[in-house]
């Protein structure tokens, strides 16, 4: 089995990075595993101070295969860096393992990943492997697929990333076009949509709601583990992108989960376990987006 590269996203939060490569430094492939790193610039003068501490931090890393930096020179965002970054790498790589600097991940993270992007490396019908799972209340088999793509600790191919769409506006209207908006939301359980419509707005710049769209367009399955080997920490305030919430806590899972072979259909218990989990966690935004929907379609 080839290891595959992991690539981390950085930018201004120091404490978070160092706990984030620490975690990863504790898996079992961390020293067979080349890391590459893409720190982005600062948005404004001030951050140039948060960067620099991050960047004199990235360059004292050890306990990989390799590390290679990226310091980009100016603020490229979120968004742009994974996408460039992502694409960067897959041009010299066949598989990629992708994680931000607000994820721990288990011991057995790379195990995992490593196991499943080589099981199902030549079955087209799986885009992503994803690291994290919901904190859902039911009890989920191992190893699952969902249809779409997620974006807390994943892996994906060059043959999987190739199907990656950049424009939302050609996202949104094709989910309208086949009527597929409810079920992109889960039954209307999330807001999905939304999120696709607020980036194509500009209140959002989110590269992941168009890579999960770009996947359930093509009906392409990513397996999710049944126990969550990755944790976000960055739900603190700490982030440009996100805010204090404590719904998507999780306990980092501290056994090996083996990779077997199940069938390669969207899991009717992980579907039920994550529209349950949305409905709950967002009682009002998704009953409001399907309002909203429902009148665009009468008056329109």
């Amino acid at each position: 089995m080839s290891i595959a590269p992991v690539v981390l996203f950085t930018y201004n939060r120091l404490a978070h990075t160092q706990k984030t490569v620490s975690y990863l430094q504790k898996n079992d492939l961390a020293n067979q595993t080349p890391l590459y790193i893409y720190s982005d610039g600062p948005n404004k003068a001030e951050d140039l101070i948060k960067v620099n501490e991050v960047r004199n931090y990235l360059r004292t890393i050890e306990g990989f295969a390799s590390v290679k930096i990226f310091e980009r020179e100016r603020n490229i965002g979120l968004a742009e860096s994974i996408i460039t970054g992502v694409t960067e790498i897959l041009n010299s790589y066949d598989k990629v393992i992708v994680v931000e600097d607000d994820l721990l991940t288990s011991q057995y993270f790379l195990t995992y990943m490593n196991d499943a992007l080589s099981f199902y490396e030549n079955n087209n019908e799986v885009i992503s492997i994803h690291g994290y799972v919901y904190p859902v209340a039911e009890q989920l088999p191992d190893t699952f697929f969902i249809k779409g793509a997620d974006c807390w600790g994943w892996a994906t191919w060059k043959r999987g990333w190739s199907l990656f769409e950049r424009d939302g506006t050609k996202l949104l209207n094709e989910l309208n076009s086949r009527s597929l908006t409810e079920a992109f939301d889960f039954d209307n359980a999330y807001y999905f949509t939304q999120m696709l419509e607020d980036q194509i707005a500009g209140k959002n710049n989110s590269w992941a709601i168009r890579w999960n769209a770009s996947a359930f367009l093509k009906d392409k399955l990513t397996l999710y583990p049944g126990h969550s080997l990755v944790q976000n920490i960055g739900h603190d305030n700490s982030g440009v992108h996100s805010s204090a919430n404590q719904s998507f806590d999780v306990d980092l899972y501290q056994h090996p989960l083996k990779i077997t072979n199940i069938p390669v259909l969207q899991s009717e218990i992980g579907y039920r376990a994550f529209r349950n989990y949305f409905s709950k966690t967002n009682p009002f935004k998704p009953k409001q987006n399907f309002i909203k929907r429902f009148l665009k379609k009468v008056f329109n």
